[in-house]
């Protein structure tokens, strides 16, 4: 929840210019390319239906629109369309804004980023050790991230202060020593929110309104329930089983400074205008915000204030997602080509991730389109030449084998990938943007796999066989035996896996994790077919059922709390 993309899944330029007057930012909603948006759609279009959730989508060059256009439903129960004006939660994108106003607090001296969070917050237990803003800024401060602790999924839909929200997670334990460890964290941006109206004696909601949201021009963005103007709001939905429901209820007063902005595509291009033309803030601010923080350990983060930092087909990239009840979404500029990307779903599963539609619409708009494969049959024996064992660089290891006819990939400790051919020695990931390639010596044998990503690859020497596994046996249980099962299982302290049945599928959700089907084997032992895990119950002496996980050679129980 409120993130960009745990044990179940494996899941920067500066612009310096001058600062220009807010009605001076290009209009959103200029007539679009068409040749673009024919492309678009040919790619990219046809995986929304028109009666399921959707997505808007804006692609601009220099704030200039290549593609401003709306697929699928805005309102099932209603029949109402998507449309490009439709506003929708952002998630974990508000965490952008949040970091820009702690900087603007900067500029202005009434804070620097390595303040002790003390300073401001001075009852907030600290343990004896410094935690700065700038740990909470960039994911290292060791907090425990309230979003994972057990119960909060039970509650997410109470009220609470902004006060009593701090006071459910501060006086646990630090996870590790600030600024050792990257751990994508919303407690972190939820103190900074807590600052921002400590200094500057506003609301948070009115502080993003007057300083950033009202000068920019941004007539839609807000505070989810601070709109100024009546908005044009999509609901949500969450995939249960085969349709898409209403998504659970959540009180926004949780989210806060980590996820409760409301936007739409134009308004997000007026935010990138503001960016790229280098107004709010100081360029050396700007620079602090696109620079990856450095751990202790000299090891980047990839990750500055509020943006996560990378590179698109061998281009500079700043980017973040969000994933809140109901909703998906993901922006991601490329500075050197000065395009902009930003889509905005309102589905929180079932569709495609909106992190892969936006990277496929900026290759597109850059000339660089990533390939679309078509699958294409190997017989048995092409398959089993490519199971083995393919050592990486490090530790990790990458083990492919061939289950059912089917060619599987599997990351260790991690998850498991099905491989589709589209050449004798080419696969790829389904609906992804992961390809597998097997290099082969002069007498034919496999000899490595290259897996690629974003342009970036990592080269796996084969270092041993894997076995051609045979056929698990699926079997039926007793719907009253699963309901036996049905409940929430503590793997770690802010580790839950919920377990539940819907319909005649048994599900299993990890904290902030999409859900797997679980398939079973037998009464008590079960499997996931996307990931390389399996799950078998067993009961404690007093008859309590206990949930245990076995994944990357590790076995791990998990007691049930509720």
């Amino acid at each position: 929840m409120f993130k960009p993309s745990a044990i179940f899944v494996a899941t920067l330029i500066l612009l310096q210019t001058p600062y220009l007057a807010a009605q001076e930012a290009p209009v959103a909603a200029a007539a679009a390319d068409p040749s673009f948006a024919e492309r678009f759609d040919a790619v990219i279009g046809s995986n929304y239906k028109a009666t399921d959730p959707g997505i808007t989508v804006l692609v601009a060059r220099d704030g200039k629109p290549l593609l401003r256009k709306a697929y699928g439903m805005a309102n099932i129960e209603k029949k109402q369309a998507m449309t490009p004006e439709m506003s929708l939660r952002l998630g974990s994108i508000t965490k952008q804004f949040t970091a820009v106003s702690i900087l603007m607090l900067a500029d202005e001296g009434k804070l620097s980023v390595q303040d002790d969070i003390t300073k401001h917050l001075p009852d907030y237990p600290t343990k004896g050790k410094k935690i700065t803003i700038e740990h909470l800024l960039t994911h290292t401060s060791g907090i425990v991230s309230y979003t994972s602790k057990p119960g909060f999924m039970a509650a997410m839909n109470t009220d609470l202060t902004v006060a009593q929200m701090i006071d459910t997670f501060k006086n646990d334990p630090l996870e590790f020593e600030p600024g050792s460890r990257y751990a994508y964290n919303n407690s972190g941006y939820f103190l900074l929110g807590a600052i921002i109206e400590k200094i500057s004696g506003q609301s948070y909601a009115k502080f993003v309104e007057q300083r950033i949201f009202v000068p920019l021009g941004m007539t839609q963005t807000a505070y989810e329930g601070y709109e100024r103007t009546p908005p044009l709001r999509a609901a949500g939905y969450s995939k249960k089983g085969d349709a898409f429901e209403p998504s659970a209820p959540l009180s926004m007063a949780l989210p806060y400074a980590a996820g409760s902005l409301v936007s739409t595509v134009d308004d997000l291009n007026r935010w990138d205008q503001a960016i790229a033309q280098g107004k709010l803030l100081k360029p050396a601010s700007w620079k602090m915000a696109f620079t990856p923080y450095t751990l202790a350990d000299g090891k980047s983060t990839n990750y500055g204030y509020g943006w996560a930092i990378g590179n698109l087909k061998g281009s500079p990239m700043i980017g973040h997602g969000g994933g809140i009840n109901g909703f998906a979404t993901y922006a991601l500029r490329l500075p050197q080509e000065k395009v902009y990307v930003v889509v905005l779903g309102n589905a929180d599963s079932g569709n495609v991730a909106p992190e892969m539609m936006a990277m496929k619409a900026a290759a597109l708009a850059i000339g660089k389109p990533y390939t679309e494969y078509k699958e294409i049959t190997l017989d048995a024996k092409a398959l089993a030449a490519f199971a083995g064992v393919y050592g990486g660089p490090g530790p990790e290891t990458r083990t492919v084998r061939v289950e059912n006819g089917r060619l599987s990939m599997a990351r260790s400790g991690g998850n498991t990938m099905l491989l589709r051919a589209h050449s004798e020695n080419g696969f790829f990931v389904g609906k992804s943007l992961i390809t597998a390639d097997f290099a082969r010596d002069a007498k034919g044998a496999v000899t490595q796999l290259t897996v690629s990503r974003d342009g970036n690859s990592t080269v796996y020497p084969r270092t041993g066989d894997a076995a051609v596994l045979p056929a698990r046996v699926e079997v039926k249980v007793a719907p009253a035996v699963l309901d036996s099962y049905v409940g929430k299982y503590q793997l770690a302290p802010n580790f839950i896996i919920e377990v539940r049945r819907e319909g005649e599928k048994f599900i299993a959700q990890a904290t902030n994790q999409p859900p797997f089907e679980l398939f079973a084997t037998s009464d008590t032992n079960f499997f996931v077919k996307v990931v390389d895990a399996q799950v078998n119950f067993t009961k404690n002496p007093d008859g309590s059922h206990v949930l245990v996980l076995n994944q990357g050679g590790r076995t791990m129980p998990a007691p049930l709390v509720k």
